[in-house]
């Protein structure tokens, strides 16, 4: 196993477990300790994760990790939360979708709804609807482009996202608590998740089992912005409780 490619599956482990040891993880991949800690200290450096004596767990506020790894992370329900996505988008609405990987696993499932026009800031989620054979009218929002996430971002990406308004904005969350709302470890991405909510009809939130209860950095939006709430069916009942006080519908 080449080493980028260990540090992505230690990073997907921690992530997964909370926290590891240098020496479970030596065992796991059949390394020595020496470069496994030289592996941590790869990713504590880029903020994918804390070292710790003796091994690393995630950081205390969540931080994204890298696109492959959330791709990797959770695919089958967000297969199936894209599914339950396109059952509520009508044929011919006009949406906002930012970028992330919950909406890019969205893509084929979207792409079989007609006459979607689609803004976004994704270069991925364009490519990925064009290879779905999607017939979306696809407005790329143009801006600085972050290589990792394949998206644009900064303040050209804003002033554009005022000139339209949609019917409904569709955003992945990296965190959701009921008491907080949606949030992002990324400034860049919540400043644009923001600017489309503001010009939406409708709000839909999608976030698999494991981001919610969970904190990060940027608040998006309060819980009762939303309109729907997707996610799947490991969301805790109390949460459940709480979003319908909150008048939030939930897809699970």
């Amino acid at each position: 196993m080449k080493p980028r490619e260990r540090r992505l599956q230690i990073e997907i482990l921690i992530r997964n477990e909370g926290s590891a040891s240098v020496e479970d993880l030596a065992v796991h991949f059949a390394v020595s300790t020496e470069t496994i800690r030289r592996d941590l200290a790869r990713l504590a450096e880029t903020g994918r994760i804390l070292k710790v004596h003796g091994g690393a767990r995630t950081a205390r506020l969540l931080t994204e990790p890298s696109m492959e790894v959330r791709t990797a992370q959770a695919s089958e329900q967000k297969t199936k939360i894209g599914r339950l996505l396109a059952k509520e988008i009508e044929a011919g609405a006009t949406l906002f979708i930012d970028t992330g990987s919950t909406t890019l696993a969205a893509a084929p499932a979207l792409a079989e709804i007609s006459g979607l026009t689609i803004i976004t800031n994704s270069c991925r989620l364009a490519d990925a609807l064009a290879m779905a054979d999607s017939d979306a009218s696809v407005h790329l929002l143009g801006g600085r482009y972050v290589a990792g996430n394949a998206q644009t971002v900064g303040p050209s990406v804003l002033n554009q996202i005022a000139e339209y308004q949609v019917d409904h904005c569709i955003l992945t969350a990296a965190a959701f608590s009921a008491e907080i709302g949606a949030m992002d470890a990324s400034h860049d991405e919540a400043q644009i998740a923001r600017a489309m909510i503001a010009n939406a009809q409708n709000l839909i939130v999608l976030a698999d089992s494991s981001k919610l209860e969970r904190r990060a950095a940027f608040t998006v939006c309060p819980t009762a912005r939303i309109g729907l709430l997707i996610t799947d069916e490991s969301i805790p009942a109390h949460m459940r409780a709480q979003l319908g006080e909150c008048s939030v519908r939930l897809l699970c």
